[in-house]
């Protein structure tokens, strides 16, 4: 390419850049405009609007022609949304922490960079920190594609009068790192229980002799192999995410140890009001019965019956009495719509308990 070809591309660019800055510049200061007549009307309750982000998003999808693939696309978007949502209202997320999770991970890309994530030790200080008002929303972990479903998160909706607000779908890609110059060197292995099954094999055949570790996150595997390269012990590595090796101090000696190419992990966004429609939902509910012959039949058969999609059901044990279960269910649909209104109604004649845990759109990307 000449330099007069190069120029006049650059210069374009340049002219783009322009439009693009002033473009989103108009976008914020309607976001200002919105944030000033709530003011006005008294209405300060519902800044984040989980229902209107997501259609926005879809829009923005469905929109793409490419080069950028549609998940690039829709992270620029929602960047823009979440600075343009802090000149409303400066929002805070609790997530499960320490910092570098693949719950923050989450997190962030769900609300972007503005809002203030805010790292707590435990799944269930999440939940308490949410309930408390202490924070706007909160991000938790509830399956992994490969290792099933995380029965503390369900275990806490059972007292909670949180609501699900949104689902977040995060591809989990697993790195080794620690502070060696070679593999060999590693002789324990710490990770979180679900990344050390996830990575299994790797470890089978590339450190098969080493200590597996489990600890509460994969976060704080970073910061046990830190904290041992600091008092001298470099025997010990870390299964976590890329941000996690920058933030600790770490090298990445492998990347991508997990067996399961596709290895993706679903969250939720907890919160304390429930989103709207959408027309892209889902619906998730505890329902308990009695132990009695054919009494799971008889929950799903209100579904089946209006063709209603089941996509999960989960089981865990009441705690109330010997072999008595909650079940966990999440279905295609808003509770809002006629269908489901009519099947939530029939489960409550057929049911001892109905608890609606949230009506939410589903993930986009």
């Amino acid at each position: 390419m000449s330099d007069d070809a190069l120029r006049k591309v650059r210069e374009n660019i340049d002219r783009i850049d322009r439009q693009l800055q002033e473009l989103i510049t108009e976008r914020a200061k309607c976001a200002c405009e919105v944030a000033r007549i709530k003011q006005v009307e008294g209405d300060t309750s519902e800044y984040y609007r989980p229902e209107r982000e997501a259609q926005v998003l879809e829009t923005v999808r469905k929109r793409n022609q490419g080069p950028l693939e549609d998940e690039a696309m829709v992270r620029l978007f929602r960047e823009i949304m979440s600075t343009c949502l802090h000149l409303q209202h400066p929002m805070s997320v609790a997530y499960l922490g320490p910092q570098g999770t693949f719950t923050e991970a989450a997190a962030r890309k769900h609300f972007g960079h503005a809002v203030e994530a805010i790292p707590l030790a435990g799944i269930d200080a999440v939940f308490r920190e949410v309930e408390a008002g202490s924070v706007h929303y909160g991000v938790v972990p509830i399956e992994n594609s490969t290792e099933g479903v995380v029965n503390h998160t369900l275990d806490l909706f059972v007292r909670s009068p949180l609501k699900i607000c949104s689902e977040i779908e995060l591809r989990i890609h697993h790195n080794l790192m620690g502070r060696q110059a070679d593999l060999g060197d590693v002789h324990k292995v710490y990770g979180h229980q679900m990344a050390l099954a996830q990575c299994r094999n790797w470890l089978d055949t590339h450190l098969p002799r080493a200590e597996r570790i489990a600890v509460s996150s994969n976060a704080e595997a970073a910061v046990r192999s830190a904290k041992d390269a600091a008092e001298g012990r470099l025997d010990s590595a870390a299964i976590a995410g890329k941000d996690a090796a920058g933030i600790y101090d770490l090298m990445i000696l492998a990347n991508n140890i997990e067996d399961a190419p596709d290895n993706t992990t679903r969250f939720l966004v907890i919160g304390r009001s429930s989103p709207k429609r959408s027309g892209h939902d889902k619906t998730s509910l505890m329902l308990a019965t009695t132990n009695k012959s054919g009494a799971l039949v008889r929950l799903l058969e209100p579904l089946a019956r209006r063709g209603i999609s089941l996509s999960r059901i989960e089981s865990r044990p009441s705690h109330q009495g010997t072999w008595e279960y909650l079940f966990f269910v999440d279905i295609t649909g808003h509770v809002e719509d006629d269908k489901v209104i009519e099947a939530i109604n029939e489960l409550e004649k057929e049911t001892t308990l109905v608890k609606v845990l949230g009506s939410y759109p589903k993930a986009i990307i």
